[in-house]
């Protein structure tokens, strides 16, 4: 695993606050060698292991856009699943990979210019030669960071509308696709999707890994049944927008404006917008309850659980924590350790033992090895 120092991407041409203006949510970009002598920290060979175990939510895609025959097969597989495959058009993904392997959680931080409370999960695909999952838009952000091999993009505005996928056929691969931009990636580089771009991945050899950084969707629906309420516009694919992020150095806050635009959609408070976006899915929760803490050591390095979502505001100087989406009291902690660790989400007992020890109790922190 390559060591990086630094802890951005890099964006080459453009600043970071030029990519939070004109690009996030709004238009694709390429980033070139955004980390460059990039080794991805599983292989193929690794990442079909995992398929094989089943805490990993796993999916086996084959075809091609030329045949338009496809399948899905879903997971936990076996060794003679993969040994029965043919040469070539197929794809492994595996979701979730950051919550079990420490070297994939890490490099999210490489993206912490966006709201940490708004990332989901790191995927991971291998393709043989041809492999694809088809052409297909998505609500949420992504960034395609390419691990090992090539892969060839075609992305395309047109017809992203939901009546517009093939029928009969497992998968939402679209029935018209017009491409309208073309890229060849390497390992290194990263492709930024933004919601309603359609996008075509096609392996160009037998060593295409994909290392994708999935940023969540809020639809106004989800909204809604938070508060427990009926949502007007059911007819309506009404999704939260993002302001444009300023406090690239803060992943974990909560900004005045991010509440501002929830409240576009609905009445919401920042508390019940911070319950909100820190709230786990099943899997997440599962994953918890089973996760049991070492004894406590003084002195130690700790960190976040992956599957911990954590997030803040202000009120006035002074932080307001929630995490798991539940309101978590640091009032009798210092507010400077308490906002470190929401956006490092790692802690030093040693520097700050009661926060630690709380934080140990409750199971949400390990030793970092």
């Amino acid at each position: 695993m390559h060591n990086f120092n630094q802890t951005m991407i890099r964006f080459g041409a453009i600043s970071v606050e030029e990519f939070l203006e004109d690009y996030w949510q709004k238009k694709p970009l390429l980033i070139k060698q955004a980390l460059p002598n990039f080794i991805s920290p599983i292989s193929s060979d690794e990442l079909a292991g995992l398929s094989l175990e089943e805490e990993f939510e796993s999916r086996l895609v084959q075809g091609s856009t030329a045949q338009q025959q496809w399948s899905l097969t879903n997971g936990p597989f076996t060794k003679t699943t993969f040994t029965q495959l043919p040469e070539q058009d197929w794809t492994l993904l595996v979701q979730g990979v950051d919550r079990f392997i420490d070297e994939v959680h890490d490099l999210i931080k490489q993206f912490d210019f966006i709201p940490r409370w708004r990332f989901d999960d790191v995927m991971i695909s291998y393709a043989t030669k041809g492999g694809s999952v088809g052409p297909h838009f998505d609500y949420y952000d992504v960034f395609l960071l390419q691990g090992s091999g090539r892969r060839r993009w075609e992305l395309s505005t047109q017809f992203c509308t939901l009546d517009n996928y093939l029928k009969d056929v497992p998968l939402r691969i679209m029935h018209t696709f017009t491409p309208e931009q073309f890229f060849e990636v390497e390992p290194g580089d990263v492709l930024y999707i933004p919601p309603k771009v359609a996008h075509h991945g096609v392996s160009l050899d037998d060593e295409c890994t994909t290392l994708s950084f999935g940023y969540r969707a809020y639809s106004a629906q989800e909204l809604f049944e938070s508060l427990d309420m009926q949502n007007p516009d059911q007819e309506q694919n009404i999704y939260y927008q993002d302001p444009i992020w300023i406090n690239t150095s803060s992943p974990a806050l909560i900004p005045d404006l991010a509440i501002e635009q929830a409240n576009q959609i609905l009445k919401i408070s920042s508390d019940e917008f911070a319950a909100f976006v820190t709230k786990l899915d099943i899997l997440d929760e599962q994953l918890l309850q089973h996760f049991e803490a070492e004894t406590f050591r003084e002195k130690m390095q700790y960190k976040l659980h992956p599957s911990c979502k954590i997030a803040y505001f202000l009120v006035d100087t002074t932080p307001k924590v929630f995490i798991n989406g539940e309101y978590f009291d640091t009032q009798e902690f210092d507010p400077q350790a308490v906002m470190q660790f929401c956006n490092k989400r790692t802690i030093n007992a040693k520097d700050h033992q009661q926060l630690t020890i709380n934080l140990f109790k409750q199971n949400l922190i390990y030793i970092i090895d």
